[in-house]
């Protein structure tokens, strides 16, 4: 196993991790650094074990290098829990990219990452703009309109859609815009599920317009008031994401089948979200929609099942 020239007090998450000395200064060889990026990878959410599964294999290790970026940015401004330290972090692992990109990587992620990105001729554009969504959110914690929360989306969310297509071997426009839809529904879709999640970190996404239109305040929303007011301005939300997942469904017949049946997991799972949320009468203040297990087995069939028998389109 690629992990075995690991100790136990090398593997860290993100948070611990930059809490011993010892590791940041090492000098990490090749080997041990894409080790450290797969154990992340494979060691934390079971929907990252799905994917792979259905990865082509030689695609797994520059997987786990580009998740390891990812979650290394998402912890360093989650779990923190200090805003100021976590902004003085973000910025620390912007230039950790930037020496990446100019052949001086040192970190572990780095170190496994530089490979990935040169081999598929991925720009560090990406990468940069998931840390200014990270960094916005240390300071952000409300959106005024649909167009804010929109312009949030393509620095949180869109850039991972982008960066999967490059590892796939597509970088055209078309294909991104795509790309963009979905992503932009699968936040808006996690925003709505997360709603009381968020509120425990004073983060509302639900942009205040959608609130005032229909009559319902912040403060109504942090006391967890369930009303028909509340009822309506959810199922407007749940139609706008809807809207993303429809003008994004197109990708999944310009891709190759094996990407198709990611990009058909992701969309009906972020569907499958929204559906849970009509179903419990657009309710997310008391209860938090989930998919269980059964019905995860459903979607990746009905995925599987859809990309198989569906014709390509040519870009």
């Amino acid at each position: 196993m690629a992990t075995a020239t690991l100790s136990s007090t090398e593997l860290l998450s993100p948070r611990d991790f930059v809490a011993a000395p010892a590791l940041l200064s090492r000098v990490w060889q090749h080997a041990d650094a894409e080790a450290y990026t797969r154990w992340l990878a494979t060691s934390h959410y079971e929907n990252f074990h799905v994917v792979s599964f259905l990865l082509p294999k030689e695609l797994h290790q520059d997987f786990y290098n580009v998740y390891a970026y990812c979650r290394w940015a998402d912890d360093l401004g989650d779990e923190i829990g200090d805003p100021v330290e976590s902004r003085r972090l973000l910025e620390w692992w912007g230039t950790e990219l930037d020496r990446m990109y100019a052949g001086e990587a040192s970190h572990p992620v780095f170190v496994a990452l530089q490979g990935t990105a040169k081999r598929y001729g991925i720009p560090k554009q990406p990468f940069a703009d998931l840390l200014k969504a990270f960094l916005q959110d240390q300071v952000v914690t409300r959106y005024n309109t649909w167009e804010e929360l929109r312009e949030y989306c393509v620095y949180s969310a869109n850039p991972v859609g982008h960066l999967v297509l490059y590892l796939c071997g597509y970088s055209d426009t078309r294909r991104q815009n795509l790309s963009d839809a979905t992503c932009t529904g699968l936040q808006l879709a996690n925003f709505w599920q997360d709603v009381t999640v968020d509120l425990g970190k004073d983060r509302v996404y639900l942009p205040l317009e959608l609130l005032a239109n229909h009559g319902y305040t912040v403060e109504e929303l942090f006391a967890r008031k369930f009303d028909q007011r509340f009822a309506s301005l959810m199922q407007e939300a749940v139609v706008r994401a809807r809207e993303y997942f429809a003008t994004g469904y197109p990708l999944t017949k310009m891709v190759n089948r094996r990407l198709a049946v990611d990009l058909e997991l992701f969309s009906r799972g972020g569907m499958c979200i929204l559906d849970k949320i009509e179903q419990q009468g657009y309710n997310v203040l008391t209860s938090r929609p989930k998919v269980t297990k059964l019905e995860r087995v459903r979607l990746l069939i009905s995925a599987v099942a859809s990309a198989a028998f569906s014709e390509r389109v040519a870009a």
